[in-house]
């Protein structure tokens, strides 16, 4: 079940509930818990939502909470809890730190949920950016950079079809240690996650996808162009998968305040807007619905599927 790299714009989107940062969090989350996240879950599945996507923090320091929050379930087990639920969406790590552990035991975890899953799994993998988080769990902050390059060449043997893997690197290293259940396709997808040049970098030679944080529209060309540059100076000729997260949407016109950067209207000009993603050279866009409760969440995503949807063609 790849993400198809071309006609129309493919869409997903982060789960709601599982990370509550106050820059995103819409009010209804606080109160809300698994009935919610499956209610969504279900929606997506059955409306044509191609992937759902969990965050990953493990621990936020009191200097951050007050604008991340403390709630960031764990990825592997809610996507888990999902991946029971549903039958044809992706599920995907949006993204998961990688670095905060080994990556044998990132490949257990993540294989296992290939495995249940019936070969579901997109892998996004990302830097992470909280000290204390790393300095708690005895991982190495200033050196993340590298040691993500590392992890993501250890997991690509760990994820890959070998029941006793092998590996060699400068910090990771293991041969004769098998493990099943091994994932249920060759080649588990991983997608980059980051819009630093290191991080692009990093996606161009090392991803099967670029999971942008935040560009604007306008800095997303130059972006996408030097990524296709740096994947060509390396000599990778497998395509990858461009991302972009759109502006946050509100299919219709609100009768409330969702924000002056929420793109709002009729079905044929939201679409009509987010084809620009795909005149730019991307192949899936994250969205986000504004909302008040789950019952609003789950219209919104419906009304983008069934009216927005069938004129993303690109």
């Amino acid at each position: 079940m790849p993400i198809p790299l071309t006609g129309p714009l493919s869409y997903g989107m982060q789960l709601p509930v599982q990370s509550q940062s106050t820059i995103y969090a819409e009010g209804w989350e606080a109160g809300a818990g698994p009935e919610d996240l499956a209610a969504v879950a279900r929606t997506a599945d059955r409306t044509g939502f191609a992937y759902l996507a969990s965050c990953d923090h493990v621990a936020i320091p009191r200097r951050l909470a007050g604008v991340m929050g403390t709630v960031w379930y764990d990825p592997v087990a809610t996507l888990a809890f999902l991946a029971g639920i549903t039958e044809r969406v992706l599920l995907m790590s949006h993204v998961a730190v990688v670095g905060l552990r080994h990556p044998l035991a990132t490949a257990k975890q993540y294989a296992t949920l290939d495995h249940l899953s019936g070969g579901r799994l997109i892998l996004g993998v990302g830097a992470g950016h909280v000290p204390e988080e790393f300095e708690a769990l005895g991982a190495d902050f200033d050196g993340r950079g590298g040691v993500l390059d590392e992890t993501i060449d250890a997991l690509r043997a760990a994820l890959g079809p070998e029941e006793y893997p092998e590996f060699a690197g400068e910090r990771f290293s293991f041969s004769g240690l098998g493990q099943l259940p091994r994932p249920a396709r060759e080649r588990v997808p991983v997608w980059v996650g980051g819009s630093s040049p290191a991080a692009v970098r990093r996606a161009a030679v090392r991803g099967d996808g670029w999971l942008p944080q935040g560009d604007p529209r306008e800095k997303l060309p130059a972006q996408i162009a030097r990524l296709r540059r740096l994947r060509e100076e390396a000599g990778i000729e497998e395509p990858i998968v461009v991302g972009a997260i759109t502006e946050p949407l509100y299919i219709g016109e609100p009768d409330w305040s969702v924000g002056r950067r929420t793109l709002t209207g009729k079905p044929e000009a939201v679409a009509e807007s987010l084809r620009a993603y795909a005149a730019m050279g991307v192949h899936q866009i994250q969205v986000r619905f504004r909302s008040r409760s789950r019952g609003e969440l789950t219209d919104q995503m419906a009304a983008f599927a069934a009216e927005v949807a069938p004129h993303l063609d690109r």
